[in-house]
C-alpha cells in the first residue's frame, strides 16, 4: 500500500508541475537583456558587458519569447534620459524593463583576470533572471514542492566569450522552460557565428564616442571577418558604417557600405532602404525606386510607403517627355500613398504627400480632405493652404477666397506665395511645392528585423541524440521493442530529460500489456514536454479503457487544445462523450 501511496504521489506532483509548466508556455515573455556589469576594475574590458547585452538580445529569439533588441533597449533608455555611458541601478532597471513591457530582466556581472605567462585571460561571469512586475528573480519548483534560484555562473578564458554566452542563452531559456526543443550546443554553435577578433572590433565600435576610432574599428571587424570567412561580409559591421558615413553627409561611401550586404541578411532592407532615400535626395528618380520598390509590401512601415510613394510621384512630375510614363508613376504614387495615410492616421507628412498627389490627379475634393487634418495639426502650414485653396476653386467652393488669404499670410518668407502664384497662373502647376520625406529614425527598422527573426527556431543538423531516436522510433514500428529499449536507455544516460524518449517507451510498455508502466512513462514524457499530443492521447485510451471518464476528458481535451484536426484527438473525443453518458 506505501508503494502504491508513492507512486500516486509521484504521478500527482508530476501532473502538477505538468499544468504549471503549460500555464507558463501559454503567456510568452518578453525578455530585456541589460549590459553586463565589469566588476574587474580594468576599464578596457568594458566592451565584454555590452556583447553580453548584443550577443544575448540575438540568442534569446526563440518562438515564445519575445526579446527587446539591443538597439531598442538603448532608444528607451536615452528617452528615460538614462546614460548609456554607465550601468542604472536595480530600480531604475526595473523602470527600463517596464517601460518596454518585459516580463523579464537579464542582469549580469563579470571580472577579467588578465593573461599571466601561458595563463590566458580568464572570464567569470554571473547572470541574474528577474521577474519585472514582482521585482524578484525567477525561482523554480522542485517535484517535492520546494522553490530555489539558480544563478548561472560559469568561467573560461576571455578567447571563448561567445561559447560563454551561448551557454548563458540555454541556461536562460532552459530555467524558464525544461523542454526546450535543442541543445545547449545548439546555442554555442549560433553564438560562435562571428570570428572573436571580429567581434570584440565591432563592439568597441559601438561603444566608442571616438568618430575616427569608431570608423577604424568597424574597418577593422570587417577586415577580420573576411579573412577568415573567406571574403564574407561582416553585415553589422557595414550597416554600421553606411550610417557613419550617411551622419557625415558621405553618401557616396554611404552607398558602398550599404550595397555590400547581401539581400539574405536580415539587416539588407534597412540598408536598402537609406540606400534609396539618399537616391532621391540627389534625384535620382529611377535608381531610388529600383531600390525600393522590393521593401514596400516586405516592410510594410509608414515611413516606407510615405518615401517611395513621394518618389514615384516626385517621378511622374518629372517624366515631361512620356505622358503614359508619368501617368503609371502617379497611380503607384497614390497607392502607396494612400497606405501610407491609411496605415498612421496622424502622420502628416502622409496625408500632406497623398493631397498633393490627388490634386495632381485631378481628384480636389479628395485632396481638400486630406489637406484639412493636416492644417488641423500645423494651422500655419501655407503650403497646405495654398494646395486647399487651388483644389476648393477647382471645385467652386466660396471658401477658397478665405482659405487662400490664410496662404498668403503664412507664405510670405521670400516672396513665396508670390512665385508660386505666378507659376499656378501660366501653368496650373505646383512644381515649387516639394513632397515631405523625413530621414526615419533607426528604431523604425528594429520591430521589422524582430518580426522577422521572432519565430524562427534554431536550426542544427542532425546530431547523435536525434539519430538515436529515429533508430529508436524504427526499431518500435518494425516490433524490435528490446533494441529500441536497449537505444532508449542510450539517449536518456545522456539526456535524462528527453521526453520523447519517454514517449516511445510508454508506446512499448503498452503493446507489452503493462498499462501502468505506460502511463508512468507518458505522463514523464508530459512532464519534460507538454505539447506531445501523442502522450496526451494515449493516456485519454487508458483512461477510457479503466473506464475513468474524467480522466479521459481531461486529456482529450488537452490534445484538442493542442490541434484540433488532429484525426485520433478527434476519435478520443467521440468516445469520451460516450463514456460521459
Amino acid at each position: 500500500m506505501l508503494k502504491k501511496f508513492l507512486f500516486a504521489a509521484i504521478l500527482l506532483s508530476l501532473a502538477l508541475v505538468s499544468i504549471r509548466a503549460q500555464a507558463v508556455q501559454s503567456n510568452a515573455d518578453t525578455v530585456m537583456i541589460l549590459p553586463f556589469e565589469n566588476t574587474s576594475e580594468k576599464p578596457e574590458f568594458n566592451w565584454v558587458g555590452e556583447s553580453f547585452a548584443d550577443s544575448l538580445s540575438d540568442l534569446l529569439k526563440v518562438p515564445s519569447l519575445n526579446v527587446v533588441s539591443n538597439d531598442e533597449r538603448k532608444i528607451i533608455q536615452q528617452r528615460l534620459r538614462i546614460p548609456l555611458t554607465s550601468l542604472p541601478s536595480l530600480a531604475t532597471s526595473l523602470k527600463l524593463a517596464r517601460e518596454s513591457s518585459a516580463s523579464l530582466l537579464i542582469a549580469g556581472k563579470y571580472n577579467i583576470i588578465p593573461a599571466q605567462g601561458d595563463t590566458a585571460a580568464t572570464l567569470n561571469v554571473t547572470a541574474k533572471i528577474i521577474r519585472v512586475n514582482e521585482g524578484r528573480f525567477l525561482n523554480e519548483e522542485l517535484p517535492d514542492g520546494r522553490r530555489i534560484t539558480r544563478d548561472i555562473n560559469l568561467t573560461d578564458a576571455l578567447g571563448n566569450l561567445q561559447t560563454i554566452q551561448g551557454q548563458v542563452a540555454y541556461q536562460i531559456l532552459y530555467q524558464r522552460d525544461k523542454a526546450l526543443s535543442f541543445s545547449q550546443n545548439d546555442l554555442v554553435v549560433a553564438a560562435n557565428k562571428v570570428p572573436a577578433r571580429a567581434f570584440e572590433a565591432y563592439i568597441k565600435g559601438l561603444l566608442t564616442n571616438d568618430m575616427q576610432a569608431r570608423e577604424n574599428y568597424f574597418k577593422n571587424a570587417m577586415r577580420l571577418y573576411g579573412e577568415i570567412k573567406s571574403g564574407e561580409t561582416y553585415a553589422d559591421a557595414a550597416l554600421e558604417l553606411g550610417h557613419f558615413y550617411l551622419s557625415q553627409r558621405k553618401h557616396s561611401d554611404a552607398i558602398e557600405y550599404f550595397s555590400r550586404l547581401p539581400q539574405n541578411s536580415s539587416l539588407y532592407p534597412e540598408a536598402a532602404f537609406y540606400t534609396g532615400l539618399i537616391q532621391w535626395q540627389q534625384n535620382n528618380y529611377e535608381q531610388a525606386l529600383a531600390v525600393l520598390r522590393p521593401l514596400a509590401e516586405d516592410l510594410k512601415l509608414t515611413s516606407v510607403y510615405n518615401t517611395i510613394g513621394a518618389i514615384a510621384v516626385q517621378a511622374a512630375r518629372g517624366e515631361k517627355k512620356n505622358q503614359g510614363k508619368s501617368a503609371a508613376l502617379l497611380n503607384e504614387g497614390l497607392e502607396l500613398l494612400k497606405k501610407a495615410a491609411e496605415s498612421s492616421p496622424n502622420e502628416s507628412n502622409a496625408k500632406f504627400n497623398y493631397g498633393i498627389a490627388l490634386f495632381l490627379n485631378a481628384n480636389y475634393l479628395e485632396a481638400a480632405e486630406q489637406l484639412r487634418p493636416v492644417l488641423a495639426a500645423n494651422p500655419r502650414d501655407g503650403e497646405s493652404y495654398y494646395i486647399l485653396a487651388k483644389a476648393l476653386e477647382q471645385l467652386k467652393d466660396a471658401t477658397a477666397v478665405d482659405i487662400d488669404n490664410q496662404a498668403k499670410r503664412f507664405l510670405t518668407e521670400a516672396n513665396k506665395y508670390a512665385k508660386l502664384e505666378t507659376e499656378w497662373q501660366r501653368s496650373k502647376a505646383i512644381g515649387d511645392i516639394n513632397l515631405r520625406v523625413e530621414q526615419p529614425a533607426r528604431k523604425d527598422f528594429v520591430s521589422v528585423v524582430l518580426i522577422k527573426n521572432q519565430v524562427k527556431p534554431v536550426h542544427t543538423a542532425v546530431n547523435e541524440t536525434e539519430s538515436l531516436l529515429q533508430q529508436a522510433h524504427t526499431l518500435y514500428k518494425n516490433g524490435n521493442d528490446d533494441e529500441a529499449m536497449s537505444v532508449l536507455r542510450r539517449v536518456l544516460a545522456s539526456e535524462p530529460m528527453n521526453a520523447e524518449s519517454y514517449l516511445i517507451l510508454g508506446k512499448i510498455h503498452l503493446r507489452r500489456g503493462d498499462q501502468e508502466q505506460g502511463v508512468s512513462s507518458f505522463k514523464t514524457a508530459l512532464f519534460w514536454d507538454n505539447r506531445l499530443i501523442d502522450a496526451h492521447i494515449s493516456l485519454g485510451k487508458i483512461y477510457l479503457d479503466k473506464n475513468d471518464c474524467l480522466q479521459a476528458k481531461n486529456y482529450s481535451a488537452l490534445a484538442l487544445e493542442i490541434d484540433s484536426e488532429n484525426q485520433e484527438a478527434v476519435a478520443l473525443q467521440r468516445l469520451v462523450e460516450r463514456c460521459s453518458k
